[in-house]
């Protein structure tokens, strides 16, 4: 993994264990629903902003990989990104 995105995907993380805490003790104190829907919005927005940079990694690293490998490992590469963005064939 490439240093830089795993300390920023490490920090994300914890802030995301952060915020699920976050939004067990809305629920557990029985909060306004609508506050912790706004709660629940932000954590899949930060979910989202880890799964771009995993994204960045794996194709600075695997994908281009796979590519320069060319044949299968290149039609491989395809099928992983295909599935990472639910356009896998069924």
């Amino acid at each position: 993994m490439i240093e830089d995105i795993k300390k920023r995907a490490l920090h994300r993380t914890s802030i995301l264990e952060g915020q699920m805490r976050g939004v067990a003790r809305m629920i557990e104190n029985e909060e306004y629903c609508m506050d912790i829907i706004t709660q629940s919005r932000a954590i899949q927005r930060s979910l989202e902003s880890l799964n771009r940079l995993l994204l960045e990694n794996h194709l600075r690293t695997h994908v281009t990989h796979m590519f320069e490998e060319g044949g299968e490992e290149r039609d491989k590469a395809v099928l992983e990104l295909l599935k990472a963005f639910d356009f896998d064939r069924k």
